[in-house]
């Protein structure tokens, strides 16, 4: 497949701390990719860096072919590029229904309010959240606001879908949902980039994993390689975890 998106040497630094280091990466269209990591590897700084939040401070990122390091939030979303966040603030005052529709509105241009509206009932449906559509977003559980964060999402239109910590503070049936609903967005060709701390969820979902360390690239292959990686046991796993796997793999 095609490559999607490009990281090439990409920096970030913030005063004196260096949070990202020439990092290279090459994302291929319809795959899941693992993006795991300790605290404070680097991880959100480098879907930041990509979405526009934070722009590299050195370094080239590759969209689809297009240069857009340094683009702007807007214009990335226009573009296709989608997120969720770790910690789910949604417009709390705003149905859940105008919460998924102003994500559609700020996405694409032209758009008029009546076919947001539209497509965001397609997408609470998706996510299960067809019944909550009229209520306040403030009323939702810490689970149905991350499956609101993930159809607020899915309204941008995403070619690439970053999923930042997803399954954090889910219980188990809860953690069963949400692989659920990410392997149906596989199918439907959406690629993906799980920020995901559960190992047995990238175990189940992911195609590939990255591992970042003190904003390095430390590791890039097939799952069961990367989680026998001694740098990655080290720095992240533990040797507890990897002898657990190796027996199971």
């Amino acid at each position: 497949m095609p490559e999607i998106l490009r990281l090439d040497a990409v920096c970030r630094r913030f005063s004196g701390l260096q949070a990202l280091s020439e990092v290279t990466l090459g994302i291929s269209s319809g795959e899941v990719l693992g993006l795991i990591g300790p605290n404070g590897a680097g991880k959100t700084t480098l879907v930041n860096t990509v979405c526009g939040v934070t722009p590299a401070s050195s370094g080239r990122v590759i969209f689809m072919g297009q240069d857009i390091t340094g683009i702007k939030t807007y214009q990335a979303a226009r573009r296709g590029l989608s997120r969720t966040f770790q910690i789910v603030q949604p417009f709390a005052e705003l149905t859940v229904l105008d919460n998924v529709a102003a994500a559609a509105l700020f996405s694409q241009a032209g758009e008029s309010l009546k076919s947001a509206r539209e497509e965001a009932r397609a997408h609470l449906a998706f996510v299960g959240l067809e019944a909550q559509a009229g209520q306040s977003a403030a009323t939702l559980t810490l689970a149905m606001r991350k499956r609101l964060e993930l159809a607020k999402a899915l309204a941008m239109k995403p070619k690439l879908l970053f999923l930042d910590e997803v399954n954090a503070g889910l219980n188990s049936a809860e953690v069963e949902k949400a692989t659920a609903l990410i392997h149906q967005l596989a199918a439907d060709g959406i690629t993906i980039v799980m920020i995901e701390h559960l190992m047995k969820v990238v175990l189940n979902v992911c195609s590939r994993i990255a591992v970042l360390h003190n904003g390095r690239l430390i590791a890039d292959g097939p799952p069961r390689e990367v989680i026998r990686n001694p740098a990655v046991v080290e720095a992240y796993l533990g040797q507890q975890y990897a002898q657990r796997s190796a027996g199971h793999g």
